[in-house]
């Protein structure tokens, strides 16, 4: 094992203090800056580029790409559940807020815009940025459904109900743009709940178990296909990104691990016995991610097999 790397499945999570993170020579803020945050609270993580941008509860970090952290000012508005960014769009980071709305940063969260008019006063529980076209945004309302906007989040218009699972309509616990084809003349929106992993052609017909083949085949055949190998039954689904440069590559966060597909959510294997509240995943390399969990920021190189502490916030 290689000095200060973390393998999960058999190093608990002392050895992700602050002693351990000091030896590797990692640029980490003091503990007492946010001695004040809760485990328990909300988190957010996204990268812009090679820089990375951190929510939990209100207070914001972000890491540049020379790898230093730096304090961001709160956001007034309310506390970023949710980030979504675009890699033709450096510097530009979209929050959604607990208080209903979305905010704007076109300086890598040195200021913020308010913006979400029409939107419903409710949490903005995830969000998202269409693959294919950067100024197109997808939320997730608490108590109400999915809406898009395609003017960066000026105006916004309602899509498609909550999906029904198990006798019941779900919240969006996450949100991922998908470029795969639906076979239906556009691409996929994947979303996590509190107990699957769904999906919806962005034409937003209906929403659909995740199976072998497109939208059209689900359509034709009338029934569900099992998936291969599916995520653990009735786990929440934390967070859930899919890998800009391999749509195919996404990973899943519950409280199990973090769990990882490589043919569109057919089939999933655990990574790690590490748990997170929120994941990222760089967008030219698929094997870096970046999660939150109540040790911090952890960053893997290797797709989530072993993970090295980056802050402690």
């Amino acid at each position: 094992m290689k000095r200060n790397t973390i393998v999960v499945d058999s190093v608990s999570r002392r050895a992700l203090l602050r002693g351990l993170m000091a030896g590797a020579g990692l640029c980490l803020l003091p503990a007492t800056a946010f001695a004040a945050i809760s485990k328990s609270t909300s988190s957010a993580i996204a990268f812009d580029g090679n820089a990375l941008i951190v929510a939990r509860g209100s207070a914001l970090l972000y890491r540049d790409k020379g790898q230093n952290w730096i304090a961001l000012p709160k956001v007034a508005a309310g506390t970023i559940l949710s980030f979504t960014t675009h890699p033709d769009r450096p510097g530009r980071i979209i929050g959604g807020l607990d208080t209903g709305g979305v905010v704007l940063s076109v300086d890598g969260g040195k200021s913020w815009d308010v913006r979400g008019q029409g939107l419903p006063e409710a949490a903005v529980t995830a969000i998202t940025t269409a693959v294919t076209n950067p100024d197109t945004l997808y939320a997730a309302i608490r108590g109400d459904g999915l809406w898009q906007s395609d003017d960066v989040g000026l105006s916004w218009t309602f899509v498609m109900d909550r999906p029904w699972l198990a006798n019941t309509e779900r919240d969006l616990t996450a949100l991922s743009s998908v470029d795969l084809a639906t076979g239906m003349g556009g691409i996929w929106l994947y979303a996590g709940t509190d107990i699957a992993v769904t999906r919806v052609p962005d034409c937003f017909c209906r929403w659909q178990d995740v199976q072998p083949g497109d939208a059209m085949d689900a359509l034709a055949s009338g029934k569900p296909a099992p998936s291969k190998a599916p995520l653990p039954e009735s786990e929440p689904v934390n967070a859930l990104v899919s890998a800009a440069s391999q749509p195919a590559t996404l990973y899943a966060a519950l409280p199990s691990g973090i769990w990882h597909s490589q043919d569109a959510g057919v089939t999933w294997l655990r990574r790690s016995t590490v748990s997170a509240t929120a994941i990222a995943v760089h967008p030219i390399r698929a094997d870096d991610l970046a999660i939150v969990n109540d040790d911090g920021v952890l960053q893997s190189r290797d797709g989530g097999r072993t993970w090295t502490a980056i802050s402690n916030i």
